[in-house]
């Protein structure tokens, strides 16, 4: 979990890490227990590998930096935005708090899963 006092500086240093490896973050947010981000890859960027770096190093910092028992969760999910959507996707990114403050991350994540028409295993969800 990322205590709200240090979340705006992981949101921060995670935008760090995308720009460090040639990408755009366009927005970093979320809340205790998960974060989003909208950032634009280049075509030389894997998904699997920009989210273990990201992951790695965000990990590292925090741990030395707020709560040393900081970890993120093994997996993550990931969806492509088409450019007209991108400002609803920016702004949905920057109200987490309320939005989620209605609308759980699991029960959000399995509407995503489903209107993707993606197979998933519940055990995996949390």
């Amino acid at each position: 979990m990322m205590h709200a006092d240090w979340r705006p500086s992981m949101h921060s240093y995670l935008g760090g890490i995308i720009r460090g490896m040639n990408a755009v973050a366009e927005i970093v947010g979320g809340v205790a227990d998960h974060v989003h981000l909208l950032v634009s890859l280049r075509p030389v960027h894997r998904i699997a590998d920009v989210m273990r770096d990201l992951k790695k190093e965000s990990s590292k910092w925090a741990k030395e930096n707020f709560d040393r028992r900081f970890e993120w969760q093994e997996g993550y999910a990931a969806f492509t935005v088409s450019p007209s959507a991108t400002g609803s996707v920016r702004n949905y990114i920057a109200n987490q708090e309320a939005h989620h403050a209605k609308y759980s991350f699991i029960d959000e994540l399995k509407d995503l899963l489903a209107k993707a028409g993606i197979e998933y295993d519940e055990r995996y969800l949390l």
